[in-house]
């Protein structure tokens, strides 16, 4: 029994210390680039299901314009999120557009959905209770809604990465769950293809 508890505290004590950590300081850590491309690969949890959705395509984030977010596989499509709208684009076809000026809630969130991708924390403390801490060069967030309006929606958010953002996991209210992965980042205006920029 003694041999294991030693054990138990070998392993604890290997485990990386995580330390409480402001907002800002964690900003501190994070770039700040105007242009922000990358891969990602979703998998979504539907509640009651046993087998998560996954996809995987490109997304970029371009300061005081937007998101773009191209899902290639399993169906492509893409999503564009801009302050005064979310359109959904299937091929040249829009198959949904969302409009501020008649729905407020997208103003909401798109402003939540840009905060996040482009990791601007101080933005998203307007609308969460956010829990950080550090680890040496990486961080880690959770987020907590104080808007009603975001919390029937939205249970939980955790984050977390370095200079970018690595990982984001939604939690819904309903129970669903998406977790995304971002990888390749680029960074610049040569980070977009042709078409990305056109699109803003």
């Amino acid at each position: 029994m003694k041999s294991w508890f030693m054990a138990c505290s070998l392993v604890l004590a290997a485990l990386p210390t995580w330390a409480a950590a402001p907002v800002a300081e964690i900003q501190s850590m994070l770039a700040k680039p105007k242009v922000l491309c990358g891969r990602f690969d979703q998998r979504k949890q539907l509640a009651g299901l046993k087998k998560p959705l996954a996809s995987k395509g490109r997304f970029c984030v371009v300061a005081d314009k937007g998101v773009l977010w191209r899902t290639l596989e399993p169906f492509p499509n893409t999503v564009r999120l801009t302050r005064d709208e979310i359109v959904h684009l299937q091929g040249d076809r829009v198959a949904m557009r969302l409009d501020a000026k008649q729905e407020p809630a997208v103003r909401m969130i798109n402003g939540v959905l840009f905060a996040l991708l482009a990791g601007d924390l101080s933005r998203i403390e307007k609308l969460f209770a956010v829990d950080g801490a550090i680890h040496d060069d990486t961080w880690r967030v959770t987020l907590k809604p104080r808007e009603p309006v975001l919390a029937k929606a939205i249970s939980s958010i955790a984050l977390d990465g370095g200079a970018y953002v690595k990982n984001i996991t939604i939690s819904e209210a309903s129970g669903d769950r998406s977790s995304i992965v971002f990888s390749e980042i680029q960074t610049g205006d040569a980070a977009m293809s042709g078409d990305e920029a056109a699109s803003f």
